[in-house]
Parts: structure tokens; sequence; C-alpha cells
């Protein structure tokens, strides 16, 4: 059996690796789609556009909701507390990942501008949408979320979905979408050729040094302009699910502790630095492979900096400190994890095999002659 500590934070960590894949898979996906009413300078373009993530798009899909099931199954209390708080927010983020798929089958079945035109403008909202909501809600994570815990263990969010729109959170929300549209000009200079690729590579130099830049403004904003949380007692690793158990201080410069008691960390932030600076570098001197994995490197550096700022909190409380969500108290049973562990252990190679055979199955350029001769047999 495996010790209680020790698999609060291993979820922890597989709930962090499912959100890098999530961005990192599915992420060049909506940067495509970001890009699509502004990079397809004709129907051709577009078409070569969309059918270079065609393949894999809706699998990668898999990535959010195995996230999203995580953590229902592993922090019931936290994934209660943000779906509700958020409510608003999610159902945005839904209606705009069901524009996605229809979007996609309904596209090229009429030869209309005007039908075309539209849908395409609907593949941007499933695809633009979706990265600046969860970029706003990380970014809210870190100022604090305005929930209570009453007496019988609810959670009562006392906020709005307007205050979620607050400086910092937009910030967060433009950064998400900048390292999106990022990763996806440098698949899409990796899978096509010509004018297209050429347009590709700009958006890929301009987005990378936009990320670069905002990631920077995001990390001395946290330092100089939030105060962080800290649980100063009570706090019990081995212990039972109760939040309300443990003693909470909002502290000057909290969010840069584990990086100050462990300095090695900084390496992860520098990561998501470094990466977007070199990613934008080595696009402009056509090392695009290079470039796609920077990128890679950039995302995951960049959504893990918070998670590791807040740990061991996942969701601070700003109206009652002391009910803050920590991995420690807000998890399921022993039993529970320990399940969800050993299926993951199966489950999860399994999926990396799959994907890294179907990318690998769906390479090569796409040209506009390919779009021409299988006009009725793709997207």
């Amino acid at each position: 059996m495996i010790d209680y500590e020790i698999l609060k934070v291993i979820w922890w960590l597989f709930i962090g690796v499912l959100l890098v894949g999530f961005a990192i898979m599915d992420g060049h996906d909506m940067g495509v789609g970001t890009l699509l009413p502004f990079l397809g300078k004709n129907d051709n373009e577009r078409r070569i556009m969309i059918n270079s993530v065609a393949p894999h798009w809706d699998g990668n899909q898999v990535w959010l909701i195995t996230g999203g099931g995580a953590m229902f199954a592993a922090w019931p209390l936290m994934y209660a507390t943000a779906f509700s708080g958020f409510y608003w927010a999610m159902l945005i983020v839904l209606m705009a990942l069901i524009f996605r798929p229809v979007a996609f089958d309904y596209r090229s079945k009429v030869e209309h501008t005007t039908w075309r035109t539209s849908w395409d403008w609907m593949l941007f909202i499933g695809s633009a949408v979706p990265p600046v909501i969860f970029g706003v809600a990380f970014g809210n994570l870190l100022l604090g979320v305005p929930f209570y815990i009453d007496d019988t263990m609810r959670p009562i969010y006392t906020g709005s979905f307007w205050a979620l729109l607050n400086p910092f959170g937009l910030v967060c929300g433009v950064l998400s979408l900048a390292m999106i549209v990022f990763h996806g000009a440098n698949y899409l200079v990796l899978r096509t050729e010509g004018e297209l690729q050429a347009r590709a590579r700009t958006v890929s130099w301009i987005f990378g040094l936009l990320s670069a830049v905002l990631f920077a403004v995001g990390g001395l904003w946290t330092y100089y302009g939030i105060d962080g949380y800290v649980a100063v007692a009570g706090l019990d690793p081995a212990g039972p699910a109760n939040p309300l158990a443990k003693t909470v201080e909002v502290v000057e410069g909290a969010w840069f502790k584990n990086y100050a008691d462990l300095p090695v960390l900084w390496v992860v932030p520098a990561l998501g630095l470094i990466g977007t600076l070199l990613g934008a570098l080595m696009i402009r001197a056509d090392k695009v492979k290079t470039a796609i994995l920077l990128s890679s490197a950039a995302l995951l550096g960049i959504i893990l900096t918070p998670l590791i700022s807040m740990f061991p909190f996942i969701m601070p409380s700003s109206s009652m400190p002391n009910a803050g969500l920590t991995i420690w108290d807000c998890t399921s049973s022993h039993l529970t994890l320990e399940i969800m562990f050993f299926v993951t252990l199966i489950m999860l190679p399994i999926v990396l095999f799959y994907t890294s055979w179907a990318y690998r199955v769906m390479s090569g350029k796409l040209t506009s002659d390919y779009i021409e001769k299988n006009t009725h047999s793709l997207y």
C-alpha cells in the first residue's frame, strides 16, 4: 500500500501532467484555429490549416476531459468549488468547445463564401475562448478565489463572473492565448509551405516574444503586487479531508517561498521564459522541430510555475483564508487515490503510444494540390 501523503503528491503531479499535456497537444490545434480567419488568405489556405490538425484535434480533447475527470475523482471539494464558483466561465468554455466539432464537420459541406467564413469564425471562437478563460482562471487562483466553507462543509462562492475579469486575470488570459498561438504557428510552419508558411513564421516570432514579455510581466506583478497564502498551523499531510482544521495567513511574497526554499525550482519558470525566446529565435533560423520542442517546453514551464508557487494550495480563498483548499485537505480517500494511480499507470502509456503513432503516420507537408485532389474527402 502506498503512503497516503505520497499519493496526494503523486496526484498533484498527475493533474499537472494532464494540464500540460492538454496545453501542448490541444494547444497547437487551438492555435491553428485561432489563426484561421487571419492567416489563411483564401479558401485553399484555410483548408490546409484545418486539415493540418484534422486527424488528431478530437483525440487531443481527451487530455481536457481526463483532466476534469481526474480533478473530480482526486479533489472532489476543489471540483465542486471551482465548477460552482466559475460556473458561467465554464459554461462559456463549454459553448465555445461545442462550436469546434460542428465547425470542423460542416465548414466544407457547402461551397459558398459566406457559409465557410461563418464556420471559420466559429472555429476561431471555439479555439481562442477556452485558453483565455483558462488563463483568467489561473490568474484568479493566484489572487485568491472569493469563497468560504460553512459548518456543513459546503463551499459558498461569494464573487461574480465579472469580478474574474480583473487586470491581472486578463493579463494571464492574454498570455494563455499568446502561448498557444505561438505553439500553433510553429506547427503550421512544420506542416505547410510557401506564403502560408512564411506568414506562420512571422506570427510565431511575434507571439513568441509576446509570450515571453507577458510571462515576465506576470511574474513581476505577482512578486510586487500580490500577497500569497501560507498555512501556519493545523495542516496534516496525512490527515483527513477537512480544510477548516488549519490556520492560514496572507503573507507578502508567499508565492515565491517554495522557490526560495528549493532554488532548483527556478528551472521551471526559466524554462517558460527561455523556451519562448529561444523558440522564436529557432523559428527564425528555420529550425522548426527544435522550435516546436521549445514552445512545448515553454508551455510546460509557464503552466507549472503557478502550480509550484501555490503548492500545497490548489485553490486559496480570499474571503476566508482558513478555508483555502490544499492537496492535503481536499483529496479523496486513500483507496480511491490508490486505485486511480494503478489505472493511470496502465492507461497513460497506452495514450502516449497511440498519440505518438498517430502523429508519425499523419506527418508531412500539406499542399494546395493535395487539397484539390482530395477535396471531397477532406475537411
